[in-house]
């Protein structure tokens, strides 16, 4: 082949796989501590939500567009729904989308504006393997073998050395610093990972494709959460900020929280489970509660109190434990989709 015919550069699978998983673990990482950044400042949660949406959508649409035209060009009439941008049914996208896109994000990042961005690093991350695993086990049936259990025993722990330091502290009636409203954003982060691990339990059940998947969660979201957001703002059920925030900050948010957090990472936690395979990829993205929690005390000036830290050991120990199997093949045989974080963050 002809010099000017080779490609320029050309990645070998490992330098694909660890790319990946830098990209991955730092756009995760990112997700907490800017959207605890954020909270209070320029924009709300709902906008927050709106703008990782609409950023999303600017990528995603004209993809699940182009795929749902290229299925119905190959002879499936009936390929597709949501007016053309949805690659999967309407049930599986309505299903799909409102535990992966619609709830999950309303709750992930209401929980900002109440707790800071220590617990979302130890809760969110924390409590996904503790809902997916009891989800599978009564929807699919999964069995928990004494190594996952003791996994999850020890995630419930570190969870509790968290929230439940302070909901202790609202009983006790502590409101310095809107101290007593913390154990409201715990509680919100571990609903949002309830909600990802429903999105997580479908999506493996229904042995979804992790792209296709994506794009019908974000067109649903699209096509639902922005009327209903325009409605409410509208009947002055909800305040928006918006109209007032800086439009730098909104473009930011758009690209990073939909097009960094939702496209990107998707993609990325895909390569990395296709190089990696699903155990060892769960194992790196441990690294994300920690990553978090450090990030949030030297961007952010959080305190990283006793308390947390070892909330924080407890649930990176549970998460590697839990990730532990004596059949690596059985671990291999999982579909790369049933494993994505929320595939967003």
């Amino acid at each position: 082949m002809p010099a000017a015919d080779r490609p320029l550069l050309r990645l070998s699978p490992r330098a694909v796989g660890v790319g990946s998983a830098v990209i991955t673990v730092l756009v995760w990482t990112g997700f907490i501590v800017i959207s605890r950044a954020t909270a209070g400042r320029s924009l709300g949660p709902l906008d927050i939500g709106l703008a990782r949406i609409l950023g999303a959508s600017v990528v995603l649409a004209p993809w699940g567009a182009w795929l749902v035209a290229q299925a119905r060009r190959a002879g499936d009439t009936r390929a597709g729904s949501l007016f053309g941008l949805s690659p999967l049914s309407l049930r599986l996208s309505a299903l799909a989308g409102i535990f992966g896109a619609v709830l999950y994000a309303g709750l992930a990042y209401s929980g900002f504006f109440f707790a800071p961005a220590g617990h979302a690093a130890v809760l969110m991350p924390g409590s996904l393997p503790l809902w997916t695993a009891l989800l599978a086990a009564v929807v699919l049936r999964d069995r928990i073998t004494p190594l996952r259990a003791a996994g999850l025993g020890l995630i419930v722990a570190g969870d509790l050395m968290v929230g439940g330091r302070s909901l202790l502290q609202a009983f006790g009636g502590a409101d310095a610093g809107g101290a007593a409203d913390v154990w409201k954003g715990d509680l919100l982060f571990m609903s949002a990972a309830f909600c990802w691990a429903c999105y997580g339990v479908i999506v493996r059940r229904h042995a979804l494709d992790a792209v296709r998947a994506t794009i019908a969660i974000t067109m649903f979201a699209l096509l639902t959460y922005v009327p209903l957001y325009a409605l409410l703002v509208w009947a002055g059920v909800v305040h928006s900020k918006l109209p007032s925030a800086p439009w730098g900050a909104i473009a930011f948010q758009m690209a990073f929280q939909g097009i960094g957090s939702v496209v990107i990472s998707g993609i990325t936690f895909t390569k990395m489970i296709g190089y990696f395979g699903p155990v060892r990829t769960t194992m790196i993205t441990a690294l994300v509660p920690g990553l978090s929690a450090l990030s949030a005390v030297f961007f952010l000036g959080e305190p990283l109190h006793p308390g947390l830290l070892a909330g924080l050991a407890l649930v990176t120990t549970g998460i590697l434990l839990g990730v532990q199997r004596k059949a690596p093949a059985a671990a291999a045989a999982v579909p790369a989709c049933a494993t994505t974080k929320g595939c967003n963050a």
